[in-house]
């Protein structure tokens, strides 16, 4: 299909994630839209270059495609609040554990890390 020029866009920047959203027209001059998602990556010699991947919404999907995304972004709101907690996304976030505090083998043979178990049980 051939993709004609943009009839309105807006653009969302993210990070290193570009949103491009796009109205186009058919061949039958009816409106689509087009989600682009442009993410930036640097080669080892300091070039850089962009993946693209896209998607095709058309008007007959755009209701129920309107209501799963509302119900997936409430959802996720609701579950985990608004406040972003990734550590890709929040230079001064801090996990609640220590990766580094692991259990050594000894502590593992130790008899307090053993369960007395009664086979009459099972």
């Amino acid at each position: 299909m051939m993709e004609k020029e943009e009839i309105f866009s807006k653009v969302l920047r993210a990070g290193r994630r570009t949103y491009f959203f796009d109205v186009r027209a058919t061949k039958a001059d009816d409106y689509y839209l087009t989600i682009t998602e442009s993410k930036k990556f640097t080669n080892d010699d300091g070039s850089f270059h962009y993946k693209k991947h896209k998607i095709y919404i058309y008007k007959e999907d755009f209701a129920e495609f309107k209501e799963i995304l509302a119900e997936m972004t409430d959802y996720i709101i609701n579950e985990k609040g608004d406040e972003v907690i990734s550590e890709r996304h929040q230079k001064d976030f801090k996990k609640e554990y220590d990766p580094t505090s692991r259990v050594t083998e000894d502590e593992l043979k130790t008899p307090e890390s053993f369960t007395d178990i009664s086979f009459d049980d099972i």
